[in-house]
């Protein structure tokens, strides 16, 4: 890839990722992989993003920490798990310099498809 050209697929984005953020950007998009095998892989806004039916998740790599954004509601339930972590309203921050929570995002990917299945089930006529 040129330098500054823009990533154009998910590994694009990986690689051209800082060294330190790479390892934890390829466990969480193995992760949501396992959670929504069904789910394609795309850019939106220059960040990795799961879509099925319309967008699952999203992950971003900064300088000091990486970015798991499952939105409001699917966090909201584990809200005490949280606790120790930086959030924002539909994301939480991992740094880098302390092991992923891989559980735990596995666990909020997983309640926030099961929800959405749940309430499209409850839509369709």
């Amino acid at each position: 890839m040129k330098p500054n050209a823009k990533p154009s697929n998910i590994d694009e984005y990986i690689n051209a990722a800082p060294e330190n953020a790479q390892q934890q950007l390829k466990e969480i998009r193995k992760i949501l992989k396992e959670v929504a095998p069904n789910a394609s892989e795309e850019l939106k806004w220059g960040h990795p993003t799961f879509v099925e039916n319309r967008i699952l998740f999203s992950y971003a790599a900064f300088k000091n920490h990486l970015n798991f954004v499952p939105t409001a509601p699917a966090m909201q339930p584990f809200l005490k798990e949280l606790a120790n972590y930086k959030t924002n309203k539909d994301s939480i921050q991992f740094r880098y310099d302390e092991p992923l929570a891989i559980d735990l995002i596995k666990k909020i990917a997983e309640y926030r498809l099961s929800d959405l299945k749940e309430n499209d089930a409850k839509w369709k006529y």
